[in-house]
Order: C-alpha cells, then sequence, then structure tokens
C-alpha cells in the first residue's frame, strides 16, 4: 500500500461469516471498510452517506437469491460510474457481466469464490480493480466469449417453427394445432427456446415476451 489515503470499500454478502471474514481481510490489507451489508438495498440506500471506491457484492442475495447483487451493482454503476464494482459469486451470470463491463468509468472484476485461491490474489484483485482495471475469472471469460455468437443459430428447425408462431402471437395450443403436434411437445420447444437464448425465470421478466423481441430485432 502507498501514502494514498486508504481504498474505501462498501461490502454486501448475506453470510455473516464471508461477510466478518473479508472485512478483517480488507482491514489488515490497510482497507477502509466503510460499511457492511447482508443485502444489496441497504447497500444502494447509503451510498450518498458511504461514498466508496469500490463496492464488493455477492450475486445472488435476499430475498430472492436470484440476482439481486448484480442488479444493484449496475444501478450503483448508473448513479457512480467511477466506482470500481468487484463481483464475488459461486454462479457466472454472463448477461450481466457483459453489461456491466460496458458501463461506468471504473473497474470492474468478477470472481468466483471457489476459484479465489489465496487471500493475496483476493487482494490483488481489490487492489486492481480500485485503479480502474478489470478483473475476470476465466469461466466468465468463457460465458462472455460464447455469448458472442447468436444463440438464434443454435435453434432447431422446429424450434425456429415454434418462435415463429410465439412471434405471431399464437398460444402452445395454438402452435400445436397449427404444426399438428401436442401441446406437450410445444412445451418442451418453448423451454429449450428459453434456456438457448438465455432467458432465466426471474419471477419478473414475461420470458416469451423477451424471447420473441429476441426473434424480432434479429
Amino acid at each position: 500500500m502507498t501514502d494514498r489515503a486508504p481504498l474505501r470499500i462498501v461490502l454486501a454478502e448475506d453470510s455473516v461469516l464471508l461477510r466478518e471474514g473479508l472485512v478483517r481481510l480488507f482491514d489488515e490489507a490497510g482497507f477502509e471498510t466503510v460499511a457492511a451489508y447482508g443485502e444489496a438495498d441497504s447497500l444502494l440506500a447509503a451510498l450518498d452517506e458511504t461514498r466508496p471506491d469500490l463496492a464488493i457484492l455477492d450475486v445472488r442475495m435476499p430475498p430472492t437469491f436470484r440476482d439481486e447483487g448484480v442488479r444493484a451493482a449496475i444501478e450503483l454503476r448508473r448513479r457512480m460510474p467511477k466506482v470500481g464494482v468487484l463481483l464475488l459469486s459461486q454462479y457466472v451470470e454472463g448477461t450481466y457481466a457483459h453489461e456491466l463491463l460496458s458501463s461506468g468509468e471504473g473497474g470492474m472484476g468478477y470472481l468466483l469464490k471457489d476459484r479465489v485461491a489465496s487471500l493475496d490474489e483476493l487482494e490483488d484483485a481489490v487492489e486492481r480493480v480500485s485503479q480502474g482495471g478489470t478483473v475476470l475469472d476465466p469461466q466468465v471469460v468463457r460465458e462472455l466469449l460464447a455469448r458472442r455468437s447468436d444463440p438464434l443459430e443454435t435453434l432447431t428447425p422446429r424450434e425456429r417453427e415454434v418462435m415463429t408462431l410465439m412471434a405471431e402471437g399464437r398460444t402452445n395450443a395454438g402452435i400445436a394445432k397449427q404444426l399438428f403436434i401436442g401441446v406437450g411437445a410445444v412445451e418442451k420447444n418453448v423451454t429449450s427456446i428459453f434456456q438457448k437464448l438465455g432467458l432465466e425465470d426471474s419471477g419478473t421478466d414475461h420470458r416469451r415476451v423477451l424471447a420473441v423481441l429476441t426473434w424480432l430485432q434479429r
């Protein structure tokens, strides 16, 4: 560490043991953990008060354990573009990683918890991100590269037929009637389409509409 002011870190991690362990680690490394939370909304609500240099968040947090942390990171970048963001997670959320990389002016990092080999490695990642650098886990890189290809190209001929009829506004029953197949077969094709387009069930977004929009934009 240099003679500069300590790096101001805010942390959102729902695991109490991991959260406290990270706070101790950062303090020993000479960083200043100005706040640590068990969920992401509190971190966002206190941004004007904490004024962090770097935010570290888990991806899946309360209340739904879906994508609260990464959505909070995107919102943080919108409010404070120069603040660095480091995601520590057990999961790869490639769609959001791409959005984070293309937003803000601060550094960006995405590391998988199980693959952080040492405390020195984590400390180095914090330093690099705080200085405007990018630190990505190799698995995240592979996910992003895979998404560069057009997922619509992976659809089978039958899935393309189903997708076309979905775009026409037909229900599963209507598609089944048009293609002379069972409704169950249509449902399997629709599920496969969602998976190939990376449309997870978020509980809020209408995947059928999103799939059709992707198809029409192409």
